[in-house]
C-alpha cells in the first residue's frame, strides 16, 4: 500500500500531528488523539485507530481492550496538512469515562453545563448507541452460544430463569431509588435494562418494534396507556 502521502503530513517536533475523530454517521466529534508516522501506518492497514500515547510513550490500538473499536471510513488532512480529521463507526464509546464522546461538558452556550443540565435531559440522540451494540452483542450470544458467557447462560436455563432475573433486577431498582442511592439505581437500572433485552430476544420480540410502539404513544397523554 502507499504510504508516500504520509511523508507530506507536517509532524511536530515530536513527530506526532493532532487527529480528530468524528463519528461518520452522526457527525458527532468523538475524541482527540496523537499519532505518529507507526500509527498513521497501522491505521491504514488495520482499518483501526491506532494512536501514541505521550504519557505511555507506546502505540494503543483503540479498544483493544474494551472492545470500543473505531473502525475507520476516511482520512483527511487539512490545509496545512498539520492536523489529521478521521471518520468512523464507532462500537460502544469513545471516551475513557464511558460518555459516547470526550466533549460532553458545554463550558458555553448550549444546554449542558459541566454535569449540570438545569433540569434538561443531557443524552443526545447518539448517547443512546451503546443500546444498539448492546442488542449486537446479545443477538450473537443467542446464535452462538459461546461458553462461559453469562448470556449464553440465561439462554440455555430458558424463560423462567430470565423472568426471575428480570423481576429480582426491578426489585433492586425499586430499593436502590426508595434508598435515594444514585449510584446504585445507575447501576440497578443498567442490570434491569440488560436482562429486559435478553428476554426480548428470547421471547423474539425486535427493541425495534419497542421502539415503534413508543414512537407511536410520542405526544400522546399517559404514555402507559393502562387503565389505573
Amino acid at each position: 500500500m502507499d504510504h508516500t502521502w504520509i511523508d507530506s503530513l507536517k509532524f511536530d517536533e515530536r513527530g506526532l500531528i493532532p487527529a480528530v475523530i468524528q463519528d461518520v454517521q452522526s457527525n458527532k466529534v468523538l475524541m482527540v488523539a496523537y499519532m505518529n508516522r507507526e500509527s498513521l501506518v497501522r491505521t491504514v492497514e488495520t482499518g483501526q485507530t491506532w494512536f501514541w500515547s505521550r504519557s505511555r510513550n507506546e502505540l494503543w490500538n483503540k479498544g483493544a481492550t474494551s472492545g470500543h473499536v473505531q473502525q475507520v471510513q476516511s482520512i483527511a488532512h487539512d490545509c496545512d496538512r498539520d492536523t489529521l480529521l478521521i471518520q468512523v463507526k464507532q462500537t460502544g464509546f469513545a471516551c475513557h469515562t464511558g460518555a459516547y464522546s470526550c466533549f460532553y461538558e458545554t463550558v458555553v452556550g448550549g444546554q449542558r453545563n459541566l454535569g449540570d443540565t438545569g433540569g434538561v435531559s443531557a443524552m443526545q440522540p447518539d448517547d443512546f448507541s451503546i443500546l444498539a451494540e448492546l442488542v449486537a452483542t446479545i443477538d450473537q450470544r443467542y446464535k452462538e452460544r459461546p461458553e462461559g458467557a453469562y448470556t449464553t447462560y440465561l439462554f440455555e436455563k430458558g424463560l423462567d430463569k430470565i423472568l426471575k432475573k428480570v423481576g429480582e433486577e426491578a426489585t433492586e431498582v425499586v430499593v436502590a431509588a426508595k434508598n435515594g442511592d444514585a449510584a446504585e439505581l445507575t447501576s440497578e437500572t443498567g442490570d434491569l435494562i440488560y436482562h429486559l433485552l435478553v428476554l426480548l430476544k428470547q421471547q423474539g420480540v425486535s427493541m425495534e418494534a419497542v421502539l415503534a410502539e413508543l414512537e407511536k404513544r410520542h405526544g400522546v397523554k399517559d404514555i402507559p396507556n393502562k387503565t389505573k
